[in-house]
């Protein structure tokens, strides 16, 4: 059976009346969380890029802390916000996946139909749950394309739900957002750009797009996984579809929330950091030990010599230099002039990454990361299997709320949007303000 013709099945057997209410909290904690990182990147780069771009995209959907759009296009600038920080959360399997970046996309189509933020949370339970699905049956980024390949189906099935599409058009759905868009890991390649976000952003959008396309009648490819040109016999050849054997809703439950602003291999570098009591001008060198994955993503040779904030958010080593210096990390940590910091860099140039087999045998179940620091005056080593936030060690809802404030969140915000249920999504986005 086709998958896109799985996932048409599992989307039109959930109801918002058969989630659990831990899937309910869980998801309203994924849109607190998305709001907060986004506030964070309002005088990001980027965001003044899009601030720009807009006025020719104009229409009648709000945008999140001011503002309308067209559809698509607010899709693109609510996820270009909610991605940026590289902040908010995470997926890891045979593929990575920022799941929340596809709440850009809800908030977008929920406005511009007047649904109600019940509707969303069932979009996120949706499209987190095939997002999860996808990861588990194949890696991309091995294969030379991105994650968001698989964020934009998660997205278009959620918003096949929220536009009440028939199987037959949810198909279309997705079969129209996946066929014309495969993306690229150059974009997470070497030095990186301001596209790391955008291309979270351009795949909420086109999950838009196609999904309107669909409810509107657009007919596409019957089969744009199992096809003979389809996804599968083109990028994947490996992929596991015994994976959607067993949809359930519940896949949110196995994602993971941030507690530092850094790529998802990177959280337990700062709990490392942060755990050492040393001076560091008595260190002579620093060895990492971790698995394939942090080695591979966060710790290449570009790593080594960051020079802006979407590189320096994936260096593990001017990450733990930062912390180790600084004893915290935070969104400072990638203003420039400690990115070009001369007491960072050079204690950057006495860390070493190993890939430990044995850790890699382990992910993503763990997260194991070993930091050794050699000093004049001995060494001392600290372990940390699993940080704050991953799915085995989750936040509490108390450290959900204190992230949002100390991104600027509003208290009554968060009250808002702990109550959104019978909320108008229109109403949602409005009542949340810019700092």
């Amino acid at each position: 059976m086709e998958i896109a013709e799985k996932i048409a099945e599992f989307v039109s057997s959930v109801n918002y009346q058969n989630l659990s209410e831990k899937v309910i909290h869980e998801a309203k904690r994924r849109i607190i969380d998305a709001i907060a990182v986004a506030r964070g990147a309002l005088n990001s780069p980027p965001h003044l890029v899009n601030k720009n771009v807009v006025t020719y995209f104009l229409g009648s959907v709000p945008l999140l802390f001011g503002g309308n759009a067209t559809p698509d296009f607010a899709a693109f600038y609510n996820t270009f916000l909610i991605r940026y920080l590289d902040f908010n959360d995470t997926y890891l399997s045979k593929e990575p996946l920022h799941p929340s970046d596809m709440i850009g996309a809800f908030l977008s189509l929920g406005s511009l139909f007047n649904l109600e933020g019940k509707d969303v949370i069932e979009a996120v339970a949706i499209g987190y749950e095939v997002g999860v699905k996808l990861c588990d049956a194949t890696s991309l980024r091995k294969k030379g394309f991105d994650h968001v390949t698989f964020l934009q189906v998660g997205a278009a099935a959620g918003l096949a739900k929220m536009l009440k599409l028939d199987e037959k058009s949810t198909v279309n759905a997705i079969s129209l957002t996946l066929v014309p868009n495969i993306a690229l890991r150059e974009t997470r390649s070497g030095e990186l750009s301001m596209w790391k976000a955008g291309a979270a952003a351009d795949a909420s959008r086109k999950a838009v797009f196609g999904a309107l396309l669909a409810k509107f009648g657009m007919t596409s490819p019957s089969k744009p996984f199992s096809g003979r040109l389809g996804f599968v016999n083109v990028v994947a050849k490996d992929f596991d579809s015994t994976v959607f054997n067993r949809l359930e809703d519940d896949g949110i439950l196995k994602t993971s929330l941030k507690k530092y602003p850094v790529e998802y291999h990177a959280e337990a570098v700062v709990e490392a950091g942060k755990s050492f009591n040393v001076n560091v001008d008595d260190i002579i060198k620093i060895e990492v030990e971790t698995y394939e994955a942090a080695k591979t993503i966060i710790a290449d040779e570009e790593k080594w010599n960051p020079t802006n904030k979407e590189t320096a958010d994936h260096s593990l080593p001017y990450i733990l230099a930062y912390t180790l210096i600084k004893k915290d990390f935070w969104l400072d940590a990638y203003d420039k002039e400690m990115i070009f910091n001369e007491k960072i860099r050079n204690l950057m140039k006495k860390i070493t990454v190993i890939e430990d087999e044995k850790y890699t045998s382990i992910y993503p179940k763990e997260l194991p990361v070993k930091v050794t620091i050699y000093t004049t005056k001995g060494k001392d080593t600290i372990e940390v299997r699993n940080p704050r936030g991953y799915y085995n060690n989750p936040m509490t809802d108390a450290e959900v709320e204190e992230k949002y404030l100390r991104l600027k969140g509003r208290k009554e915000e968060l009250n808002i949007l702990w109550n959104m249920e019978e909320l108008k999504v229109k109403e949602i986005v409005s009542s949340i303000k810019g700092s």
